[in-house]
């Protein structure tokens, strides 16, 4: 490394399964960028002091994963409206002037991944969305930003969906957990955003049949890559668009900001990610 050598990394604790070093690193290389971008372990307490010291330590930025998400949209100088809603930064750009402004990418990742699986998506239809956690909140956010017209929630807790439905505000119809079948009737998406299906956890039990025509079923989980819940929707005839998309087009805003280059979510990209999911679980 040089003193020319632009950097920028992700941070999270723990960090050791972060597949945003791959990512970036693969376009560094492919643009031929004196770059490099690395993972660094972030234990709670260190986090305000490490953000402080990011322009002087070099860095271009970074990418924030759990569990700081939420206290870096509070200790940035500056944060995006997205981000604001969210409640939550997943991107950090160091200014010019050394201010750290926050942004939060995950809206659109999802919502460039379904584009890209699922060109044919019909905004206009009413969606599904089950659970209300943190990448919820996002994907709802971006969902209402996207004119969708209406948005049926359904979380093991109704009291946390209707206190993110509430904090968004929006065409957003909170359902009890076990009515949850019922957000699917004439939905022209359906959105698994829990760990369930996720390798080690039990599958998402949910009757599709009453999904709209055309309908597509996603799932932010991306090990498996095809999930119960998407193979069900698979088998029933639905269009299926896995999650690991979210991860590759979330990522494009940030290394555009950091270097100034657009990178593209290419075949080749996912195939590299995929190996190295199959290769380290």
């Amino acid at each position: 490394m040089s003193d020319e050598t632009l950097k920028a990394g992700v941070i999270g604790y723990p960090i050791v399964h972060s597949r945003s070093p791959l990512i970036h690193n693969y376009w560094i290389t492919l643009h031929g960028l004196d770059a490099v971008y690395d993972a660094r372990a972030v234990e709670p307490e260190n986090l305000e002091p490490l953000l402080k010291a990011l322009g002087d330590d070099g860095y271009r930025g970074i990418n924030v994963t759990v569990p700081h998400k939420e206290a870096v949209a509070r200790l940035v100088d500056h944060i995006d409206p997205f981000a604001e809603r969210v409640g939550a930064v997943n991107t950090v750009i160091v200014r010019d002037d050394g201010t750290l402004e926050g942004r939060n990418t995950d809206g659109f990742g999802f919502i460039e991944n379904i584009k890209q699986g699922a060109p044919d998506w019909d905004a206009a239809k009413p969606a599904a969305v089950i659970g209300a956690g943190g990448a919820a909140r996002a994907i709802l956010a971006a969902l209402l930003d996207a004119g969708v017209p209406e948005i049926r929630l359904a979380n093991r807790s109704f009291d946390k969906a209707q206190k993110l439905a509430e904090d968004l505000e929006g065409p957003i119809v909170v359902r009890p957990f076990e009515d949850r079948a019922a957000c699917l009737t004439d939905a022209g998406l359906a959105v698994n955003t829990t760990t369930l299906g996720m390798e080690g956890s039990p599958p998402l039990e949910l009757d599709l049949s009453t999904l709209a025509d055309g309908a597509v079923a996603t799932d932010i989980v991306y090990t498996p890559l095809e999930t119960p819940f998407l193979k069900q929707a698979r088998a029933a005839g639905f269009h299926t668009v896995d999650g690991l998309g979210m991860l590759l087009h979330q990522a494009r805003p940030g290394f555009a900001a950091w270097f100034g280059i657009e990178p593209k979510v290419t075949p080749i990209l996912r195939a590299l990610v995929v190996n190295d999911i199959e290769t380290k679980g």
